[in-house]
């Protein structure tokens, strides 16, 4: 078995097009729970907001998108190309969200996450634990709901 390397960057505005497709093919349409891509560049604009890349052999395989304010932060957004996962991408990114948090003087990380996702486990392995749930706060095209958990983690 091989191990590819996975090279983190900051992203930006001009790669919202990238980011955009590595979300259309992670995030199943019946749940509702991906981003456009004005949604994307429209936060990257805010203060406190970044975006990480994270790329195997020259190609986007995942992002992180957070947010910190204070001493708080949210990961807005995390995804990795179904091409690309169980390759410790989705491990890689979310240590990174919480190494930039830490660097910002962040106390508390918080994210939500459709009840059933599959990525819970990754959280929960990372130290994040449920705090609340939003009823049918997801939306398919459809019309389907589905409800969001919300999950925080203290950081040193």
């Amino acid at each position: 078995m091989s191990t590819r390397l996975i090279e983190l960057a900051q992203g930006g505005a001009s790669d919202a097009e990238a980011v955009d497709r590595v979300m259309s093919r992670a995030f199943d349409p019946r749940f509702g729970e991906a981003w456009t891509r004005n949604q994307c560049i429209g936060i990257l604009a805010m203060p406190g907001v970044w975006l990480t890349l994270a790329r195997v052999d020259g190609t986007l395989a995942g992002f992180a998108l957070g947010r910190a304010i204070m001493d708080e932060a949210e990961l807005l957004l995390i995804a990795v190309d179904p091409a690309h996962r169980r390759a410790g991408i989705g491990g890689t990114l979310l240590r990174s969200v919480i190494a930039e948090c830490e660097g910002r003087g962040v106390r508390r990380l918080h994210l939500e996450v459709r009840a059933n996702n599959p990525a819970i486990a990754l959280y929960a392995a990372h130290g994040f634990a449920p705090v609340g749930t939003r009823r049918d706060y997801y939306r398919s095209r459809s019309g389907e709901t589905f409800d969001a958990c919300t999950y925080a983690r203290t950081l040193d």
